[in-house]
């Protein structure tokens, strides 16, 4: 059931997105992916983290590296219906599915949806593996410290990340040249 634009914040789901690219204008295509997330009346952005950078984590050897960040938006669309708007958005990013964990214009994964736990082979809440990758768990952590993943505090579970010594901070004017 979509109550459409005209829902109550009652009606709305909380769910946190975790956006990464590592080819072409990155910095650019993030903030142009937030934007094209919201651009939907049925979700609002809640906030947004800071933009930080890491080393790809899995996948072939030699990519580039990433920027990620978090955002935490409310939806009254369903969980697949909000899957299905986050792939739109890669697509419209040119993004391709060619190797697994390969280099992306744009990766945008549903991390949480309200309390929803499933595990299905289209969408698994929570995300597998968010829980064990700090370029997902550091800029959550900076616009939610207090938030919880599968029962965990996730500044508890950012110690234990095998990626957590990878993250760094991003100036986007200092690579862009603008600075």
């Amino acid at each position: 059931m979509n109550p459409g634009p005209s829902a109550t914040p009652s009606e709305y789901t909380r769910a946190v997105l975790a956006l990464g690219s590592n080819l072409g204008e990155r910095a650019e295509t993030l903030a142009e992916a937030v934007s094209d997330l919201v651009d939907r009346p049925e979700v609002r952005l809640v906030d947004v983290s800071p933009v930080i950078q890491t080393k790809a984590v899995g996948g072939p050897e030699g990519q580039p590296d990433f920027l990620n960040m978090v955002m935490i938006v409310v939806t009254t669309l369903g969980p697949y219906e909000l899957l299905a708007h986050c792939q739109a958005v890669e697509a419209k990013h040119h993004r391709t599915r060619e190797v697994r964990w390969g280099p992306r214009t744009l990766d945008v994964d549903v991390i949480t949806y309200g309390n929803l736990v499933q595990d299905d082979p289209v969408l698994t809440l929570p995300h597998p593996r968010a829980a064990e990758r700090a370029f997902v768990l550091f800029p959550w952590l900076l616009i939610d410290p207090t938030a919880v993943l599968e029962g965990h505090p996730i500044v508890e579970l950012l110690e234990d990340c095998s990626d957590a010594s990878g993250i760094e901070d991003y100036d986007m004017l200092l690579d862009e040249g603008l600075a």
